[in-house]
């Protein structure tokens, strides 16, 4: 790494955005592969923004619900696990490694300490038991390919166990050991989720054993996956890479030196590229629009968004965890929200309308026209819910400015 390095503003910045998260139409990807091999992850917590930030970056997004499950539960060339920050995301498989031993290693090791701790406090069966309960379950789960925790647990009947999680204390509450169990092996990489129950928009899943992979040194895991985000979401500051990836600033400083990343100066302080990424960027020939969803990675890539989200817009977009709601983009800045209303109808306010004319919110229209287009009828509702999103949503009339 050098010192110093190369000033990049704002508006460079957009440009990199526009391009590199596949958001001007010049940009879009021609599968949800593309789309996720080009941004590392996408965001799974919520099921519905999975395919909704494959349809915002896709050149023909009609397909876009039957390929995303195509690429999930049929080829399996995406996998929803647990990766930064103990959240759950999509990523491409053969990302999965790198993943699990820079990210998922760690928080394992917390995970499965703690419910061993809190079925210790209420008196349940200790570890060999729990080993035991666990080596069946996977077993059962190979054996049926996918399930739920409840058809698992027809299997294994221990699965309905019950133990009272912080008891005397105001939180306390009962867990099931199939609850908590099939979320430490998430965690530790030996279970996934499948295809969900409903549709694409349902967040009740099925699990399947994990794709196997290989087992990588924390060092080099960490080294590829910094390197990896960094070049689509080049450049970023410290404070943007250790709250994004979870690790300890040490780790996010050594992945760093790893990969020789190189010093740039932006105005929140200093940023870093990746080798070869110092060099100026050009934008898209023309200005673009963007509808984004709840808990999309461009929202919610960097720690430090004042480049992209003005400060004043975030009480309206954002949920009191921190969490970010559908956002409407005008060439490479945030500048509103949207939602969907009872009759499928796509609705948008401004919030933002320096330099934002007729051109923009005719752009804008067309992007929730074509979102309209290929959601069809299905009514999606966001996971976490922003003051914004739930005016739009109940809003009667004409969707507009």
């Amino acid at each position: 790494m050098s010192d110093g390095g190369r000033y990049v503003g704002v508006a460079e910045r957009r440009a990199r955005l526009a391009l590199r998260q596949r958001l001007a139409p010049a940009a879009r990807a021609g599968s949800p592969e593309e789309v996720a091999g080009t941004l590392v992850a996408l965001h799974g917590s919520d099921p519905a923004t999975v395919h909704l930030a494959v349809g915002a970056r896709l050149a023909d997004a009609a397909g876009t619900v039957a390929e995303t499950e195509r690429a999930l539960y049929r080829d399996r060339s995406l996998v929803r696990m647990h990766g930064m920050r103990h959240t759950v995301f999509v990523f491409p498989t053969d990302l999965t490694a790198v993943v699990h031993a820079s990210t998922g290693i760690t928080v394992a090791g917390r995970e499965r300490a703690s419910l061993l701790k809190d079925m210790a406090k209420a008196g349940a069966p200790d570890a060999v038991w729990l080993k035991d309960v666990e080596e069946s379950t996977l077993a059962a789960l190979a054996r049926r390919g996918q399930a739920t925790a409840t058809e698992l647990a027809l299997d294994e009947p221990r699965l309905r166990e019950q133990f009272v999680y912080a008891a005397g204390k105001s939180y306390e509450g009962v867990h099931t050991v199939s609850t908590r169990l099939l979320r430490v092996l998430g965690v530790e990489g030996k279970v996934v989720r499948g295809r969900p129950l409903g549709s694409w928009t349902s967040s009740q899943f099925r699990w399947a054993v994990a794709p196997p992979h290989p087992e990588l040194d924390v060092a080099e895991a960490q080294s590829a996956l910094l390197g990896r985000w960094l070049a689509v979401c080049g450049p970023a500051t410290e404070d943007d890479l250790k709250w994004w990836t979870g690790w300890k600033v040490t780790d996010v400083r050594r992945a760093l030196a790893a990969i020789g990343a190189r010093a740039v100066r932006l105005d929140e302080g200093t940023g870093y590229v990746v080798a070869g990424d110092v060099e100026p960027v050009a934008g898209p020939d023309s200005p673009w629009a963007a509808l984004l969803p709840a808990l999309d990675p461009t929202a919610m890539g960097w720690r430090e968004r004042d480049w992209y989200l003005a400060p004043e817009l975030r009480p309206s977009l954002f949920d009191y965890s921190g969490n970010v709601g559908p956002t409407v983009w005008w060439d490479g800045r945030v500048v509103g929200g949207w939602a969907q209303r009872p009759d499928g109808e796509i609705v948008w306010r401004l919030l933002d309308t320096d330099g934002v004319g007729r051109e923009a919110e005719a752009a804008i229209a067309a992007e929730a026209e074509r979102l309209r287009g290929w959601v069809g009828a299905t009514k999606v509702t966001p996971r976490f819910r922003t003051p914004l999103e739930k005016e739009l949503a109940a809003l009667p009339g004409p969707s507009g400015a």
